[in-house]
């Protein structure tokens, strides 16, 4: 596998399989702009009271800075449940950069 004509196009040596950087970079784009949705959507059901008992709002969040995960929450089941997220987030990071050392040897 090796990049021909870095700011264009991205060349996979194996298959001859060739995919526009473009590509990428609207993922990107597109997965931020549904995260922002999911995010403004949280709050507006969380604010109309929607999905939860009232006065019994549970929650947790974790921030991942590199493969540090670095938790928060109001109560022990919300912190577990991320935790385990977290930690199955970190092990799949590792295991894909693992996998893509190897297939850059």
């Amino acid at each position: 596998m090796f990049i021909k004509n870095a700011g264009s196009s991205f060349s996979w040596d194996a298959g001859g399989i060739t995919v526009d950087l473009a590509v990428f970079y609207v993922l990107g784009i597109a997965l931020v702009v549904v995260g922002i949705i999911v995010i403004v959507a949280a709050i507006v059901l969380a604010s109309m009271g929607g999905g939860a008992k009232k006065g019994k709002m549970r929650g947790a969040g974790v921030i991942m800075i590199g493969p540090v995960p670095i938790i928060f929450g109001t109560d022990k089941k919300s912190v577990k449940t991320v935790l385990a997220l977290a930690l199955a987030l970190t092990i799949v990071v590792l295991i894909i950069t693992v996998v893509y050392y190897w297939l850059l040897r």
